[in-house]
């Protein structure tokens, strides 16, 4: 592996200026009409839609070659407690700024790991501080940011990323990389990604590694994911088939190659309830069904045995859907 392939393709393509990031142009279009007299910042939204990106990009443009001696950039979920508060921001906070910039910048990323003491620090800093540096901050769940803080934040929502965005990204880092994308790649990264863009380049290069040449089977290998057609299937077994040959199936994904039982959870509930499942439930079976996915859910996260849970989901499901079918109601 040369030098070029070990540079994480994330960091890579990250765009440097906000007119080169992928969608947002509301939260881009809030961002350029409040620079360069900056407030402090909160931007929130699903990962992955560009708010580290957005503040990297303001950075740049406002303090120029001397960005990174001007910016403090922290990763409150590793420093989210008082003392880190305290004396990394604290210290940075009040020195003045190099280069002639007018303020230094701080940035903490996912700032709503924060502590609610360390978060009554950074609020007071903000205050004290504001003279000689501006923060910015950047969380999924704005609801878990005290409104202390809020309110002195100009708060900036990031959408999801559409679809043809993400693909449209993906399709010209693969071009740059010299990835060929095969059959069913890109509905693949989109699944798995969850329309985090990071999280699909990064599957992207992770199966590039495997081969030049990328398909959807090559990207649930790199993600450690049994692909649809295997997970269908084995449900299938489990749910109207050959119980025993399901559940033999089930185990060998399971314990052999490492699928996450949270997983199959989630392909189940697809499986059953969306409006391609070939099981065509009847309406009134969709709650009780909904009930069974999310108690097997919880009781794994919660330390139960995964196996136990899902044949026990399997068997539950298949009640359900033999008496279905032996009442005449519409199903498989």
């Amino acid at each position: 592996m040369d030098g070029n392939e070990e540079v994480l393709w994330v960091e890579k393509y990250r765009p440097s200026r906000l007119e080169d990031m992928v969608d947002q142009e509301a939260a881009r279009e809030a961002i350029r009409g409040m620079l360069p007299n900056l407030p402090h910042l909160l931007l929130h939204g699903p990962p992955g839609t560009g708010k580290t990106t957005a503040a990297l990009a303001v950075a740049r443009q406002l303090f120029g070659e001397s960005w990174r001696e001007n910016t403090l950039e922290l990763n409150a979920s590793d420093e989210r407690g008082l003392q880190a508060v305290r004396e990394r921001v604290r210290e940075f906070a009040r020195s003045l700024p190099s280069g002639g910039a007018p303020f230094r910048l701080v940035i903490m990323d996912e700032a709503d790991n924060m502590t609610g003491d360390a978060q009554q620090a950074l609020r007071r800093m903000m205050e004290v501080h504001s003279a000689t540096a501006r923060f910015i901050l950047i969380a999924n769940y704005v609801s878990r940011i005290i409104e202390p803080i809020q309110s002195r934040c100009a708060v900036i929502r990031f959408s999801p990323l559409p679809r043809e965005a993400v693909v449209g990204r993906l399709e010209f880092i693969a071009s740059s990389e010299g990835v060929v994308l095969g059959g069913g790649a890109l509905d693949a990264l989109w699944e798995v990604s969850g329309g985090d863009l990071r999280r699909a380049i990064n599957a992207l290069q992770a199966a590039s590694s495997i081969s030049r040449k990328v398909t959807a089977e090559t990207i649930y290998k790199a993600m450690g994911k049994a692909s649809p057609s295997v997970l269908r299937a084995v449900l299938h077994e489990l749910f109207v088939g050959d119980f025993k040959r399901g559940a033999a199936e089930l185990r060998r994904l399971i314990k052999d190659e490492g699928v996450d039982p949270l997983d199959v959870i989630g392909f189940a509930h697809y499986d059953l309830l969306s409006s391609y499942s070939s099981y065509k439930l009847p309406e009134h079976l969709k709650p009780q069904l909904i009930y069974l996915l999310s108690s097997s859910h919880y009781r794994i996260i919660r330390g139960s045995d995964p196996l136990i849970q899902l044949l026990g989901l399997s068997s539950k499901t298949r009640s359900l859907i033999s008496a279905s079918i032996a009442s005449g109601e519409p199903s498989v």
